[in-house]
């Protein structure tokens, strides 16, 4: 792809004078950054809150109906306040392409990699109001960090526990909770256009991780399908399309803080629409094993395209 495919949505013309805040040192940037982070939460966090409990209090369709679509513009006016205080603290350079066809009103699979905590501000920040907003399997614990579990809880994010094959065996009365966890929460989002997002390496990407696992990748871990074979038969036929992103750091993967701090030079955002794999047409036998098998090999096979990709991108990125 030549320089020329790419965009840069982070700077309308009118947002120049924003830039000022660059030119400080590091440390500096990063507690501005921080603080204008932590007061945008403060302000729209409440408000999500008293919404939310309205619809708890009211538990009704109708009810549902009407919350729901308030609950997400407030959702997207916090993320669009954390764009604000990224132009103005951020001095990156953003490179992204394929997100032209893109739909507020159509419900979106949304599948990622994922190398570091900052990708889910890329996300948001390049798919805010593009697409409905990013819906994320989350574990469990995270439901105990302060203000943040109380918000995630506020927009029905799925909270997942991800025990492991032992454990479960140990315990197999825990075996299908997170399905269950998984399919009521696709059953709310069929109501209002929504994207369900997976990171389906289901952790950050380090060399430590793909060596323990002996990934086949050179850039990636292997994929984890459970999670999106479940969303594909809980609402398949919701799903308009499949939107496939790859996030790449040519500088190299940067911490949180090193985020703030203005420290990433460039990030590279590639987002690819595909057609939504109808795979529980071709399953057989049992229907979920099936379909999980599937689905494993459709997620191998893009997983082998951003392997590919990923190196391209990263191999050139001086180019």
């Amino acid at each position: 792809m030549q320089s020329g495919d790419y965009q840069d949505i982070t700077k309308p013309p009118t947002v120049a004078i924003l830039t000022m805040l660059h030119f400080l040192p590091a440390p500096i940037n990063g507690v501005i950054a921080s603080t204008l982070m932590l007061l945008n939460i403060l302000f729209w966090v409440p408000l999500l809150l008293l919404v939310a409990t309205v619809k708890l209090l009211l538990p009704f369709r109708r009810v549902r109906l009407a919350i729901d679509p308030l609950l997400l513009r407030i959702a997207e006016a916090w993320i669009a306040g954390n764009s604000g205080w990224m132009r103005l603290t951020q001095a990156m350079q953003w490179e992204v392409s394929g997100l032209q066809t893109l739909s507020p009103r159509q419900w979106y699979l949304v599948i990622c990699n994922h190398q570091s905590w900052v990708d889910i501000l890329v996300l948001q920040h390049v798919l805010n109001r593009r697409i409905p907003l990013l819906k994320f399997f989350l574990k469990k614990q995270l439901i105990w960090v302060p203000i943040m579990g109380l918000a995630w809880w506020a927009l029905e994010f799925p909270f997942m526990r991800r025990h492991s094959e032992a454990f479960l065996q140990k315990h197999p009365e825990e075996r299908g909770k997170d399905a269950a966890t998984t399919r009521a929460a696709c059953e709310k989002y069929a109501l209002v256009p929504t994207s369900v997002m997976n990171f389906v390496e289901g952790t950050r990407f380090t060399r430590a991780k793909q060596q323990r696992q002996q990934s086949p990748y050179r850039r990636l871990l292997k994929p984890k399908a459970g999670g999106i074979s479940l969303a594909l038969d809980a609402m398949g036929e919701k799903f308009g399309a499949v939107l496939d992103v790859t996030i790449a750091y040519p500088d190299g993967t940067p911490n949180f803080w090193q985020f703030l701090q203005g420290r990433v030079p460039r990030v590279i955002v590639q987002a690819r629409t595909l057609a939504v794999p109808r795979l529980a047409a071709n399953a057989a036998g049992d229907p979920s094993q099936a379909l999980r098998e599937l689905c494993q090999t459709w997620v191998n096979q893009l997983w082998a395209d951003k392997d590919a990709l990923l190196d391209t991108l990263l191999t050139n990125k001086n180019q």
